[in-house]
């Protein structure tokens, strides 16, 4: 019995060794890694980003001034130079449409002062064939129409100084609408306080 156990101890050591190759072994070799260095910042760029990074907001100023006299010169002028694009066909249209006004009235003003006149001289003029003008209607359509002349130079003139002021004013205000320091933008507001917890309403930021 011990005979056969040593044999078959014998016979299973042989086997285990016979399939042990040492060829069959897997090499690792330590290539090189593809990589880059990173160039480190300086000590003088780093405090030179910082400094570009704190520094204040470039602010494009306007000159009132030249807004005035570009608006004194064309009306909307001004609020081109101020970027107020959007103003420039309403001054247009708003100076226009008085000068308009004006001298519609002024033609019919003066074709009734001269038939007045002629009316007052005894001579033909473009109404005699209407027998119901007399001298005190073209006189009173005369004084109508100068009236509403006067008021449409009074209402042009108007619009034109306010184009001037609001030019100059809008210059005035340009930089402190365009300053990061100072914002006033629309915001949603938690009231706790009522039955509607969220409100519609403006952020006022300032920063010094």
């Amino acid at each position: 019995m011990k005979k056969i156990f040593s044999i078959f101890l014998f016979f299973s050591f042989c086997l285990i060794f016979s399939q042990v190759n040492r060829n069959d072994t897997i090499r690792v070799e330590n290539h090189p890694k593809d990589s880059i260095r990173a160039a480190k910042p300086s000590e003088s760029q780093i405090l030179g980003d910082i400094a570009d990074k704190n520094a204040p907001a470039k602010i494009t100023k306007l000159s009132p001034t030249k807004a005035g006299l570009y608006s004194a010169v064309l009306p909307g002028l001004g609020q081109f130079y101020n970027k107020k694009y959007w103003k420039v066909p309403l001054v247009w249209g708003a100076v226009g449409t008085g000068v308009g006004i004006a001298l519609w009235n002024d033609k019919q003003y003066k074709r009734y002062r001269n038939a007045f006149v002629a009316e007052l001289n005894g001579l033909p003029h473009e109404f005699s064939d209407r027998p119901y003008v007399t001298k005190t209607v073209l006189g009173n359509a005369q004084d109508s129409f100068k009236r509403q002349r006067d008021y449409a130079i009074g209402i042009a003139s108007l619009i034109y100084i306010l184009n001037i002021v609001d030019a100059v004013v809008d210059a005035h205000l340009y930089e402190g609408r365009h300053d990061p320091d100072l914002a006033l933008t629309p915001a949603v507001i938690n009231d706790q306080f009522s039955n509607f917890q969220t409100k519609a309403g403006l952020s006022l930021s300032f920063r010094f």
